[in-house]
């Protein structure tokens, strides 16, 4: 086993995350899954995420739970996109992946196969 360990937000029914946890264990990496159903992220988990990619880039506008809540035509400010992110997880993309202090969302395999070479090399 890699001395890695990756933490993986998201659900049992996204196929974008059963990838990631699949990729991770053909690769024996230790996987901190975080179960989006039981569990939200914290805000400051989002704001990492959203440091490097945006905060739009965050929001599922193709969700069920997006589109339940009709947030299509709201307009918020981005601390309160946060705090509907944190109060509504299952309109995020999934999975958001974390090693150290880099971050991916939605399906990187290009990226994990990066970070996994480089915890080879460590």
């Amino acid at each position: 086993m890699l001395a890695m360990e990756v933490q993986i937000f998201g659900t049992n029914k996204s196929q974008e995350t059963k990838r990631a946890q699949r990729f991770f264990a053909e690769r024996r990496v230790k996987v901190h899954f975080v179960d989006l159903r039981e569990r939200a992220a914290s805000k400051g988990e989002l704001q990492r995420f959203a440091q490097k990619f945006g905060l739009t880039a965050l929001i599922d506008k193709t969700s069920r739970r997006y589109q339940d809540l009709g947030l299509g035509a709201v307009r918020y400010t981005d601390e309160r996109w946060l705090e509907t992110l944190v109060n509504e997880p299952l309109v995020l993309v999934q999975p958001l992946v974390r090693w150290q202090h880099k971050v991916t969302i939605g399906a990187s395999e290009a990226d994990w196969k990066d970070w996994v070479e480089v915890a080879k090399h460590a």
